[in-house]
């Protein structure tokens, strides 16, 4: 990728090839240290932005997508879209939300009242026209059905063990041919082992008391995904794959022969242990569309039931699907006239139209720098999720035959004013062993101040998660919190990111903790050379896998010398074998491909974990840990705090109740993100204006033992 870069600089910030040129800023801005600027960003106009939205369906003129409410302690909600009004069609403390493989997904499924009027064909033209909300609720994973007119949600499914049980779980639902069930993943919690299938569920209510109402249609394998009837019924197709695999390292598409709604055994049609295999559409009956990696990048294919060799749409190095982390994801899906609507890049994904029959590929103009692999189609509407650097992300339909795009609205805070954001710059570099590594910059922007003219700011490495993530160039209020501020951000796609291909996300194969602390060093690096980066003032900060890379970057990663000032983990992973003993199910043998197999492995579990390579070199740290959390439990920060307390390292741990994976609290977010602030402040020396000062716990170091 060639280095494409924006007119990113602002007042305080270095411009040109080799960084070295002064930024134009007119005389009167006042001179102030990079750090201290005023900003109108807060931490709770962030937290008030901090609204996620997913899961777009669009049917007729109706749209529906799933939205977070932060000020509702991160409660999920469903709103309608019709005519212009727009219903949030759940009230407190309905949620939902759905916990199979704890990062959840769609969560929701309309459903035609002509299909629980028991009518179909002719005679849905008298049923009552519209639809009801059938959804998994966050407390007790139970499926409810309910009307928009404020009914009580109904359950469709048993509670298997008393209210607040979360032991049955459902996602990726669809209507089943009959259209008097959903279909669906079950996952089931029993006695600490977990199981998956994919069940049918009835529509009337039955199962709500009796759990033998559901009836199992496909199992056998560890896991499924996108449970998918073919137009006349007899056929259901579907992903699975097992452990240790994840779904971007092998998993198979089978289809299984369905008689009177029961399924019969299934057959592979694609895919294997090294091969990709996602998002099965049915294009008529005996033929599918699909999403596989085997050439390298995940590119849209047709594949027969007859045993037809595969055919490719359109061969590119670019992504047509995106890693399966939430199930019921769509990166593509089928318009009225047999086209497809599609999103594709090698970094950031565009919307397009691809026609199967010409095998060409029109991209459509819509004013958004990304659009999320998540789409929905009913004719020619597409519902759709965009974002771009300097508005808030939207749902959008858009007219595949006119092009035209319509922004559904929502109520969200003030966007701050844009001469306050940051401008994303792409940018490549040449990282470890001449391996290019892709990144974000973002330069410090405030239209009101300058820097000191002889100082340089101090930047701050973000490292996603995942590790299969991928960070992307759109608006985030948190980045501009510190950037406006006077605090330059690199936000690095290291190798074993998502969006440029299975070799580039396999350079992390065995060797996580080593690629990815490698290639966010050599990025602190390239912003010491290249936006002028202040060297002795660079921090290192990232969530999950990103906070086990920063916490690497500051202790196993010291062998390359000390980079990091200051390093700030978002419920990282610290100690190796303990979190491949306590994690959740989904990512139980994550670890098998990222370090190695368990047992055999052990040398390196512990050669690469933070914990137990905490030196007098470490930097100072800051913890922030939700209480709740599944994925990365609590041990894990408390590890690295006991580790830095024993070797007298500065460091403050911080933990939310409530919070699980990832902040979705109004307070905690605001919290967290002061925090950090004082944290950097405190550590490289800047005293940011407005911010309660943050406690650190300075342990006595120990004596030396000479």
């Amino acid at each position: 990728m060639t280095e494409r870069g924006y007119e990113a600089s602002g007042p305080g910030g270095r411009a040109g090839a080799e960084g070295q040129a002064d930024a134009e800023v007119p005389d009167a801005l006042p001179a102030v240290p990079f750090g201290e600027w005023p900003s109108p960003i807060t931490a709770e106009s962030v937290a008030a932005g901090q609204v996620r939205t997913s899961s777009p369906t669009v049917l007729g003129d109706d749209t529906w997508w799933q939205q977070s409410l932060p000020d509702e302690g991160g409660r999920t909600t469903v709103i309608h879209s019709s005519g212009g009004e727009q219903t949030a069609l759940l009230s407190a403390p309905w949620n939902a939300r759905t916990r199979v493989h704890e990062y959840g997904g769609r969560s929701y499924l309309p459903v035609p009242r002509a299909a629980l009027a028991g009518q179909d064909g002719e005679e849905a033209a008298s049923a009552p026209a519209g639809y009801e909300l059938l959804f998994a609720n966050y407390a007790d994973q139970r499926l409810y059905l309910t009307s928009p007119d404020g009914q009580e949600p109904a359950p469709l499914t048993p509670d298997p063990a008393g209210p607040g049980s979360a032991a049955l779980r459902y996602a990726d639902l669809v209507l089943s041919p009959s259209r008097t069930e959903v279909w669906c993943v079950q996952e089931r919690h029993d006695d600490g082992k977990v199981r998956r299938a994919i069940v049918a569920v009835p529509l009337d209510g039955s199962a709500a008391d009796n759990a033998d109402a559901i009836r199992i249609l496909v199992d056998g394998f560890d896991f499924f995904a996108f449970p998918t009837p073919s137009p006349d019924g007899r056929w259901l197709a579907f992903i699975c794959w097992n452990h240790p695999h994840m779904p971007w390292d092998g998993s198979e598409l089978m289809v299984s022969p369905v008689q009177d709604g029961v399924a019969g055994k299934g057959r592979p049609l694609m895919g294997g242990q090294r091969e990709s295999v996602l998002a099965p559409l049915w294009r008529d009956n005996s033929s599918l569309y699909v999403a596989t990696d085997w050439p390298g990048w995940w590119n849209v294919y047709q594949v027969g039931l007859a045993g037809e060799p595969p055919l490719a749409l359109f061969p590119a190095d670019e992504e047509f699907a995106a890693p399966l982390w939430q199930l019921g994801a769509r990166p593509f899906a089928l318009l009225g006239d047999g086209r497809l609507a599609v999103t594709h890049g090698a970094g950031p994904a565009r919307l397009g139209i691809l026609d199967p029959e010409s095998f060409e590929l029109t991209d459509l103009d819509t004013p958004f720098a990304e659009i999320a692999m998540d789409l929905s189609a009913d004719g020619e509407s597409i519902a759709a999720l965009g974002a771009g650097p300097t508005r808030w992300p939207a749902v959008i339909r858009v007219d595949a035959a006119t092009g035209q795009c319509e922004v559904l609205l929502r109520d969200s805070a003030e966007l701050p004013d844009e001469a306050y954001l940051p401008v994303p710059e792409e940018v490549d570099f040449e990282g470890p062993y001449g391996q290019i590594v892709h990144a974000l910059l973002y330069r410090p922007r405030n239209p009101d101040v300058a820097g000191p003219a002889e100082a340089r700011p101090p930047y701050v490495v973000w490292v996603h998660g995942g590790p299969t993530g991928r960070t992307s160039p759109v608006l985030d209020l948190a980045k501009a919190y510190f950037t406006s501020r006077g605090i330059g951000i690199i936000d690095v796609n290291y190798g074993g990111s998502a969006g440029y291909g299975r070799r580039y996300r396999e350079r992390l194969r065995r060797e996580w903790g080593v690629v990815d602390v490698l290639d966010a060093i050599a990025a602190a690096r390239w912003a010491v050379d290249a936006p002028g980066a202040d060297p002795a003032r660079l921090a290192i900060r990232g969530g999950s896998a990103g906070g086990w890379t920063t916490l690497a970057a500051v202790t196993t990663g010291l062998r390359r010398g000390r980079v990091f000032s200051a390093a700030t983990s978002l419920y990282g992973v610290s100690d190796l074998r303990s979190f491949a003993a306590t994690t959740h199910d989904f990512e139980s043998r994550y670890l098998d491909g990222l370090i190695g197999p368990l047992p055999g492995t052990e040398t390196l579990y512990d050669e690469r974990a933070p914990v137990g390579h905490v030196t007098d070199a470490t930097c100072p740290i800051l913890l922030l840990q939700g209480l709740d959390d599944p994925v990365v439990p609590p041990a894990q920060s408390e590890s690295i705090a006991a580790d830095l307390a024993a070797h007298g390292i500065p460091y403050a741990y911080l933990t939310f109740p409530g919070e699980a994976h990832g902040f979705r609290k109004t307070e905690t977010i605001i919290a967290a993100l002061e925090a950090e602030l004082s944290f950097y402040g405190q550590i490289l020396g800047f005293a940011p204006p407005g911010v309660p000062e943050l406690k650190l716990t300075r342990p006595k170091r120990p004596k030396s033992r000479a």
